[in-house]
């Protein structure tokens, strides 16, 4: 394994350390305030970034910028204010998405336990202020078997919405095949269609309490051969898909079924009023009463999943509850 990359690749690792020197003394220059700390996460702070044919970078840069303590929501839109030149500069310079995230020291806290903040804390690279290790002090290390089932219900829900838009790229939002209609492509269709199966693949193994840090390790916990195909995809990603949508269509719908077994049987579906307050707080309307008391991330997957099932596009209400919720 690479410094950066899953596949050992010297001069992706090279574009990756030259960037990111160059972005940390950048942001050291700047002396932003409240901002505590930068680090790099994502596929590359982990080791596991993938490698176009031609020795190109293929995933994003995922920068995670940590406020200090009692940082206001002025202060923290100033930070990302200030970094967003240079998000706009590096996305132009190596041509793949630069992006800074920026975070409280509480809110990290706060979602401990999500997917996202313990593969972060576990996989970074320090390029600006304080390190990683002071900046994540206090985060508690779980075990990859205690991921909550809510984890793998969020995986269903992101990785469904992207295979839908990847189907209204494809032409008519109905599973047909046709010329597109957006800007993305067919680069943003295949990466969709892999990050289904592997969000599939990922979100059944949080429902069986078997997920593993390191995606090959995954791999062999699932013994999937579309999976196993899949993460070999993003570690050097093709011009042609790891399947056809509707093969991926198929897969997402069988891990919904098991993740949804799973989360009745730990009681995961049950209403609670608080669920309910938490919707009209934040969506400042009830919704659909059947609905009403399902926790916000099982609600939206619920809509996720009749799109799919359906082959029907998202409407404009369900974007808006997936940007809220997700």
């Amino acid at each position: 394994m690479g410094r950066f990359t899953a596949t050992d690749s010297p001069a992706v690792d090279a574009i990756v350390v030259d960037a990111v020197d160059r972005i940390g003394k950048a942001i050291d220059a700047m002396s932003i305030p409240r901002l505590a700390g930068v680090v790099l996460g994502g596929g590359y702070g982990r080791g596991e970034g993938g490698v176009i044919e031609g020795c190109r970078p293929s995933n994003d840069l995922d920068f995670f910028a940590i406020t200090e303590d009692g940082a206001s929501a002025a202060e923290i839109a100033a930070i990302a204010t200030a970094l967003e030149p240079l998000s706009k500069e590096w996305t132009a310079k190596i041509g793949i998405d630069v992006d800074f995230t920026v975070r409280t020291p509480w809110r990290i806290k706060h979602d401990e336990e999500r997917l996202m903040i313990q593969e972060l804390v576990r996989g970074y690279f320090d390029v600006a202020g304080k390190s990683g290790e002071t900046l994540f002090a206090a985060i508690r290390r779980i075990d990859a078997s205690e991921v909550p089932w809510m984890e793998a219900a969020r995986l269903m829900m992101n990785r469904g919405m992207g295979l839908m838009l990847a189907n209204g790229e494809r032409g008519t939002g109905n599973g047909e095949r046709g010329t597109g209609n957006g800007e993305r492509g067919t680069g943003f269709i295949n990466r969709n269609i892999n990050k289904c199966v592997l969000g599939a693949g990922d979100a059944r193994l949080v429902a069986r309490h078997g997920y593993r840090w390191r995606a090959m390790e995954r791999a062999d916990a699932l013994g999937d051969a579309l999976y196993r195909s899949a993460v070999e995809w993003k570690f050097r990603p093709k011009d042609r898909p790891v399947c056809d949508w509707e093969a991926a269509r198929a897969c997402w719908m069988e891990a919904y079924d098991d993740v949804m077994e799973a989360g009745r049987s730990a009681g995961a579906l049950a209403r609670s009023l608080r669920e309910g307050v938490r919707w009209i707080v934040r969506r400042r309307s009830p919704g659909a009463l059947s609905g009403f008391g399902r926790n916000c991330t099982v609600r939206v997957l619920d809509g996720v999943a009749r799109c799919v099932r359906g082959r029907i596009a998202p409407d404009a209400s369900l974007m808006r509850d997936w940007e809220i919720f997700n």
